[in-house]
């Protein structure tokens, strides 16, 4: 029996979706549609590849399986049918990208918002996240995060300059608490952290002391998954607070925010958009590196 490639696909956007309503709007067909595609793919297989509840939908094991190594192939489908397609129209489509919360330069608004102006065929998606995942199982056309955790099976553009993690305090709590000499000393100050997730530890500040690598794990009195929560308190007195410089350079220059501990604060490899490669790199992809690499020019 020949394989059914819609129903591939049908499935492909339901694993990633997880979720059977979500997978029927990005179609535009019925929540029904969708399940009866499904039903009839497992039944073709004989093999169950999705566990459905009345409040979430997983895949098998079988299905895991399925699911990762159809994502890569669609993947490579899409843009080679994108890149075979009128290129006189010019890009075209939706361009869908995972980007870290921290990269401030890619998420301040003159450089996406001239990207849209220059290509309105093009419908940017971007989601905001600091979750780590495979961005092409995932659905996403490229990702930005700092250079140092992409997988090195990427193509990676930079995005930004080089990059600083520093600590930073208000002038109100250093009169009160005063400031550490080293970092070994944050844990006598109250300090405001950041952690991914509820279930996981709060992040360790990263330190370099005579070439050599360390971390302190300050136990943080407050945490938060958001910067913009941790600047308003770091601003209010709340405590010491770690981030990128380029974050808090607003702030400290304007007197708000005090750099400390700068001389055990190096710089390391910044933010780059990073995608898999591929012989027939989609239009839209294309025009947003070649504006990365001119902006950087």
């Amino acid at each position: 029996m020949p394989t059914d490639l819609n129903a591939l696909a049908v499935f492909t956007l339901v694993a990633q979706q997880r979720s059977f309503r979500a997978a029927a709007d990005r179609l535009g067909v019925t929540r029904s549609a969708v399940s009866q595609t499904i039903g009839r793919l497992e039944a073709t297989m004989g093999l169950a590849l999705v566990r459905r509840t009345t409040r979430s939908v997983s895949l098998t094991e079988a299905g895991e399986r399925l699911h990762a190594a159809l994502a890569p192939a669609l993947a490579e489908i899409e843009a080679a049918v994108e890149s075979t397609g009128d290129h006189a129209a010019g890009p075209r489509g939706q361009l869908r990208l995972a980007v870290s919360s921290i990269a401030e330069r890619f998420l301040a608004g003159p450089l996406l918002a001239g990207f849209a102006d220059a290509h309105p065929a093009v419908q940017l998606d971007v989601t905001v996240t600091d979750e780590e995942f495979d961005i092409v199982a995932e659905g996403f056309d490229a990702g930005v995060r700092l250079g140092e955790v992409i997988e090195q099976d990427m193509i990676a553009v930079p995005v930004s300059a080089e990059q600083r993690q520093i600590v930073v305090a208000a002038p109100a709590y250093l009169a009160r608490a005063g400031a550490p000499a080293h970092p070994r000393e944050l844990a006598g100050f109250r300090c405001i952290g950041w952690r991914a997730a509820p279930q996981k530890a709060p992040y360790r500040w990263e330190f370099t002391e005579e070439g050599r690598d360390f971390t302190v794990a300050v136990a943080p009195e407050i945490t938060t998954n958001d910067m913009a929560l941790m600047i308003k308190l770091a601003l209010a007195g709340g405590g010491l607070t770690f981030g990128m410089e380029e974050t808090f350079r607003p702030y400290i220059a304007r007197g708000e925010l005090v750099p400390l501990l700068e001389a055990y604060c190096p710089p390391f490899a910044g933010f780059y958009l990073y995608y898999p490669s591929r012989r027939n790199l989609a239009p839209k992809l294309r025009a947003l590196i070649d504006l990365l690499r001119y902006s950087k020019g």
